[in-house]
């Protein structure tokens, strides 16, 4: 990528989109008019600018410059700022008026419209309530064009740069100079790193306690929004804020303690369990206040017991048995047993244990003296949870009717659910805040059932709550290990389980439904999965590469990471067309046709889906979530995308950047769904990724197929490391502490 620097006039703004400052610009360079694309400030016809980007060739719209910087040069002749003012940029200023401010203040006119506005009323036709709207409308394109400027010149991008102005307004220079930290905590998208550059350039020393104190506190939040912690211990946050900051630990621990001293962070001793030493634990507020409510919320509702069923349990689950034809083992009667009876069940198992099963029967039996509620993380894990059930599941975001802003809920303890039952699936994916949400819109009477698959890996987000429940013994829980869904040929159930118990899967067993194919380095397995995926598995199946299909890959980088695959994979299924249109955002072009996934909570951006009374419309599409490009609009510069539950959303400006490709996607990402086929490279790489819970995650989303490409050391590599990075959580040892057990 080769920058240069280009000097052109603004010649017509074809697009502009005010929320994050994308703007389509016709220019005029030397004699030719070519667009320039990219996020700028607003820009006025007949200005001077001076754009850093390079030359790109559209295969619609032809060459062009994608701007990464501009800069404004002030009008200075007569011509020139007649012109500008005529733009209809500054509000109540239009040709006539431009013409008569020239005439009266001539190369001043600009000064007088920002620091002398009085003077306005020396002009015809200009009173003094419009000459305060054309100087306060003057002088918030000067601040945002002065705060570019400066934002830029510190290496920050033009999007970011819009989005803090938008914080901060005519504050910008004074909030960034007094403490650039500040960025990392209010503008999503500034990371340490940046505040940091910008920090040096200020001469900010290196020990600042602005700085230190924002290292700290950047430490723990990458240790729960990346790694899942809910804490750190106080030596580990210590060591990484030493490896961001680069001081000697003494300052960090000074600093450590003011910020604990003035509740910037919470500091907690958590007492010793299995033998080990008490730990100080140090929690971002937020999560320990989450963390604090979830135990005491759960402790409620262990001791507020609903009523329980009547004494002839057992003759209705044998005419339950009878009904359906089934017959059900020790393990899921006693599943059944528990759960309507207690307040709270955990019914914990692998796949083909029956969970389905105990969860219908347990529908049937509660169905008659209360209303249920089911639901699950995701959207695809609740349309399988209905699928299976017989009525609708939700996902637990819409069950909470989530109300319009971020994390805010209509389901609240003054507006609680009315249910008798809730039965939650995939409940390894529930992280801390989540679980806080949901208990706090379920009053303590009503039963709640958690079901999932404990040996999966954990949510996304912090904590590791499934598995902490399970292991306070705090709630009734019944593990299933018995195998009942067994097809006589399929070896995918069988082979999750030997994987699950440190045994290596059995391969390419005749008839198997389980493949394994052997390349000799990254670059073959690569190839070699986009050759099974548009050729040799459709082929054999007769299913749709696309739909039908997952390549799941363990790591993000590499020859057969999620990146270089989803490119391979779009360049196979959907290669770029006259007749497509497509948009290009950072190193991702989207194109009409094309699978993406939703990487973030986005809980303000707007969707509707067509049902049996017209259009239903909301809010919120979140992680995860699949969808399809149905139109992407070369005017309006906007991305459909129609999701598997027939929700279309439209994405523009910076919405955009949290799609991405979805041909192939990490094994995190595929928690809660279920494809026919998985297809999934095994080629080695960092043993913090490859685990072996995290090949059994990526085995157990197949139902009809499992093709592993690679190396069968690779598989050994992943089934013998069960050395799993601990998730510092304090949920178990706060039920026990409670319940005194």
């Amino acid at each position: 990528m080769e920058l240069e620097l280009i000097e052109a006039y603004a010649d017509e703004t074809v697009f502009r989109n005010d929320e994050n400052g994308y703007t389509v610009l016709v220019v005029k360079c030397g004699k030719s008019r070519v667009s320039a694309v990219g996020v700028m400030p607003q820009i006025a016809t007949g200005e001077k600018l001076k754009i850093t980007g390079e030359w790109v060739d559209h295969p619609v719209y032809g060459r062009q410059i994608k701007v990464h910087a501009c800069e404004i040069e002030k009008p200075t002749t007569l011509k020139g700022i007649e012109k500008y003012l005529s733009s209809g940029m500054i509000r109540g200023v239009g040709p006539a008026t431009a013409k008569l401010l020239v005439k009266t203040f001539g190369e001043e006119t600009l000064d007088v419209l920002y620091s002398q506005p009085e003077r306005m009323l020396e002009v015809p036709g200009i009173g003094a309530k419009r000459a305060q709207m054309i100087q306060e409308s003057y002088a918030e394109q000067a601040q945002q064009r002065e705060a570019m400027v400066f934002l830029q010149s510190y290496g920050i991008t033009p999007a970011l740069s819009v989005k803090i102005f938008k914080q901060y307004g005519e504050n910008v220079k004074q909030v960034v100079t007094k403490n650039p930290y500040r960025l990392v905590e209010d503008i999503e998208g500034v990371g340490f790193r940046t505040a940091d550059r910008i920090a040096a350039s200020l001469g900010v020393e290196m020990d600042s306690d602005f700085r230190i104190g924002a290292g700290i506190k950047y430490a723990l939040q990458e240790a729960t929004g990346s790694t899942g912690h809910c804490y750190l211990p106080r030596p580990e946050l210590i060591a990484a804020a030493q490896s961001i900051l680069g001081n000697e630990p003494e300052l960090i621990e000074r600093m450590l303690d003011s910020l604990i001293l003035t509740h910037a962070v919470t500091a907690q001793v958590l007492p010793a369990q299995d033998g080990g030493e008490d730990e100080v634990a140090v929690y971002l507020p937020m999560t320990y206040r989450s963390e604090c409510e979830v135990a005491r919320r759960l402790y409620e509702m262990l001791d507020a017991m609903p009523d329980t069923m009547a004494t002839d349990l057992d003759a209705q689950i044998d005419e339950i048995e009878r009904m359906e034809g089934i017959t059900l083992h020790a393990q899921q009667r006693e599943a059944i047993r528990t759960a309507v009876t207690s307040g709270m069940t955990v019914i914990t198992g692998g796949p083909g244990t029956g969970k389905t099963t105990i969860i219908k029967c347990i529908i049937k039996l509660l169905s008659v003296s209360g209303e249920i509620a089911l639901a699950a993380p995701t959207g695809r894990a609740a349309k399988r949870m209905s699928e299976a059930c017989g009525m609708e599941a939700k996902t637990l975001h819409r069950l909470l009717e989530y109300g319009g802003e971020e994390g805010d809920f209509a389901r609240t303890p003054d507006n609680p659910l009315e249910m008798d039952t809730l039965i939650i699936d995939e409940m390894s994916m529930v992280d801390i805040f989540l679980m806080r949400s949901v208990l706090r819109a379920i009053t303590p009477g009503t039963r709640l059932i958690m079901v999932g698959d404990a040996d999966q890996l954990p949510s996304v987000g912090a904590g590791n709550v499934l598995r902490d429940i399970l292991d306070s013994g705090a709630v009734p829980s019944v593990m299933l290990t018995e195998i009942f869904r067994q097809d006589e040929k399929s070896m995918i159930v069988y082979n999750a389980h030997r994987i699950n118990h440190g045994e290596a899967p059995r391969l390419n067993a005749k008839g198997s439904d389980f493949f394994f194919e052997r390349a000799v380095s990254p670059t073959d397995a690569a190839k070699r999965i986009v050759e099974l995926c548009a050729v040799r598995l459709p082929g054999f199946l007769g299913l749709d590469p696309v739909k039908q299909m997952q390549v799941l890959s363990p790591t993000k980088k590499g020859d057969c990471g999620v990146w270089q695959l989803n490119q391979l994979l779009q360049e196979r299924f959907n290669p770029s067309a006259p007749h497509k249109h497509e948009r290009t955002r950072g190193d991702t072009t989207f194109r009409e046709g094309d699978k993406v996934m939703q990487t973030r909570n986005n809980y303000q951006l707007e969707w509707k889906r067509e049902g049996v009374f017209g259009w239903e419309k909301g809010q919120g599409v979140f992680n995860g979530d699949i969808g399809f490009v149905t139109d992407v609009d070369p005017q309006e510069h906007t991305i459909t995308v129609q999701f598997d539950d027939e929700r279309e959303a439209v994405y523009e400006g910076a919405d955009i950047d949290d799609l991405e490709l979805a041909y192939c996607i990490s094994v995190h990402k595929s928690q809660g769904s279920e494809f026919p086929v998985v297809v999934m490279p095994a080629v080695g790489g960092p043993p913090m990724l490859l685990t072996r819970n995290l090949l059994y995650t990526a085995v157990t989303r197949a139902r009809r197929m499992v093709m592993i490409v690679g190396r069968e050391a690779a598989i050994d590599q992943m089934i013998r490391n069960v050395n799993t990075r601990r998730r510092y959580s304090a949920l178990c040892r706060r039920l026990r502490q409670m319940m005194e057990l």
